[in-house]
Formats: C-alpha cells, structure tokens, sequence
C-alpha cells in the first residue's frame, strides 16, 4: 500500500538539512511513498524542484506563531498521513505529532508530549566521544519503516541553479563560509585572511553566506589578496549548493555549510574549533577533512554547541590551528 509520510524538522538550517537522510532512506526502500516535509519559514527552499518530496508544508514562526501552529494541525489532519515523523524535540511539533491522526506517530522521549507518540525513541549525545552521527540517532525514527543504515542527506540543486552559477565556476575555485552564529565555532576572521594571502593565485576564492554575512566578507575581502569573489547574501541555499559541488574545496566551519555541502557530495574541508566531530555532526561527503588543532587542549570541547566568548578567554582551540593545516589540502 503507498505510505504518505510527513516529516517534521522546524529546526535550524543544518538540523533540515541533515533530516533529509530520513527522506532518501524512505525513499529507497518504500517504493512509492508519498514524502512531505514541514518546515520553519525560510528553509522551504531547500526543496525547489526536489527529486521525490511531493509536498512542503511552512510554519512562520515570526508571524501569528500560534495562528500559524493550529492552521498546520489543520492540515495536517486534512492530509490523512500513514506517518508522521518528527524529528524537532519541542512541544509545538510534539503538538502537531499527537494530533496528526496518523497512524504511526514517531519521535523522541525528549519531546514534552512523545506520550502521545506511538513510537519513541532516545536521543543522547553523552560524554563518551565518538558519539553516532546525527543521522544515525535520527534513522532510529523511521527503524520500523525501513532495514539497513541511513543513507546520506541529499540536495537536489535545479538545472536552473546550476546555470545561474556557472559563469562563477569556469576555472579553478574554492569557496569559504566563514560565519557561524557562534563565536567559538567560527574560524576568526583574521586567520581566513591568512589562509587567503598564503594560497596559490590559480584559485578563484569565492566567499559564501547570508545576508547577515556580506559585512564580515567584505572585510575579509579587503585584507585579503588574490581574486576574491563576495557573494554573500547573493545566492539560495540551492545555488550555494551548485556552487559548491564543483569546486575543488569548500572551507566551511561546523555549522550549515557543511552539512550544505554533504548534501551534494562536494568536498570539503571542516574547521572545527570549540566543537568536535566526535559529537556526530561532521562532514558526510566522500572526500572530507576534518581541521583542528593538534594540541590536547583539557577545555575542548567547552560544550556540545558555541559560545558568545572562549570561557577560557584564550580561544587557543581555533587560534591555534596553523594556515599549513588549511592551505595542505589544496590540490
């Protein structure tokens, strides 16, 4: 029988992008599912022209929160879903969960409401590094749905978007994200700019981001000598996408532009400061590096996400990660 199936992850951008294992992995093994997603305002269009989502559902969060939170009960309901699978862990998509109607209701114990799931599961990241990857804990959800590991998280950028880049991706390039939100997941500014003054004039650098980026860009792009290109706040997550997967590296910190880049199988090159892999956020494409420094500092990792400051006040877990570490990786 065709299983329509909802996915709920109103999350962050990397959170969205990383649930997408969920959809290949349903994808793969129930032939002729009808896949939908429901996502905060924002990240719908993440799924513009997507392979096989049928259907994306949107949450405006900013505006008439809760106006918006009951009309998607609403239709949710009026979708009749077989499953619904709900990765975020708060009340609001716990709400939706419960009064879906659906058949299987599946989710974490950490959700307020998962007693209204018919399925629950853990979600842990403990103290005993490695840890398994997010898409792991997360593929126990859809575990009596489907058999076999997780597949990867998968994009599927547009013959549009990769046209609208492809006067950027003429010759050699590289691209750098080098924002996050968190300060001490964020490579500092002034050690891009070394890397970028130190590396063979054959690349193009193209600097990506948001809207909220293009200042920090600009400033990097100014200091820094070689061909740059500054096009944050200029393209979709998509085009990002197409961008990136013909470069010959993508510098990315631990945050969304690495998972945006495992979603297209590009390589990359992840920069992790305050933060480790070992957490189960790290990079999934084939070819992956992973930088950071070599020395066993005792504060590190400081906590499980970022921080405004280093608690510490010497920030030594990115400070001291050399330009060599980056600029080795270079064909």
């Amino acid at each position: 029988m065709k299983k329509r199936i909802l996915i709920i992850q109103t999350a962050s951008l990397g959170d969205v992008i990383l649930s997408t294992a969920l959809a290949e992995t349903l994808k793969a093994q129930l032939a002729g599912a009808e896949i939908h997603y429901l996502v905060k305002k924002g990240y719908e269009s993440l799924f513009n022209g997507h392979a096989f989502i049928h259907k994306v559902l949107i949450w405006d969060k900013a505006k008439s929160k809760y106006a918006g939170l009951f009309r998607l009960i609403r239709e949710v309901r009026r979708n009749r879903y077989d499953a619904v699978i709900n990765v975020q862990r708060f009340a609001s998509s716990g709400l939706i969960t419960a009064l879906s109607g659906a058949g299987m209701r599946s989710g974490f114990e950490k959700n307020p409401l998962s007693m209204f799931f018919t399925h629950k599961y853990k979600h842990e990241i403990g103290s005993v590094l490695p840890q398994p990857h997010e898409i792991e804990r997360n593929h126990a959800l859809i575990s009596t749905l489907v058999s076999g590991p997780a597949l990867r998280p998968a994009l599927y950028p547009t013959p549009e978007d990769f046209s609208f880049v492809s006067k950027f991706t003429t010759g050699s390039y590289i691209t750098i994200s080098p924002a996050s939100l968190w300060f001490t997941k964020q490579f500092p500014e002034e050690k891009w700019i070394d890397f970028l003054n130190n590396i063979s004039s054959g690349f193009t650098v193209i600097l990506l981001g948001s809207g909220a980026d293009k200042l920090m860009c600009e400033r990097i792009s100014r200091q820094a000598g070689g061909e740059i290109v500054n096009l944050a706040g200029e393209l979709s997550f998509l085009q990002s996408a197409a961008l990136m997967r013909s470069a010959s590296m993508n510098y990315v910190n631990d945050s969304a532009p690495q998972h945006l880049a495992s979603a297209v199988n590009a390589t990359v090159a992840a920069v992790f400061c305050s933060t480790v892999p070992a957490f189960g956020f790290g990079p999934l494409s084939d070819i992956a590096h992973i930088i950071e420094t070599k020395e066993a500092l005792q504060c590190r990792p400081c906590g499980l996400h970022g921080h405004a400051e280093c608690p510490e006040g010497h920030f030594k877990c990115a400070l001291n990660i050399t330009t060599n570490q980056l600029t080795d990786l270079l064909p």
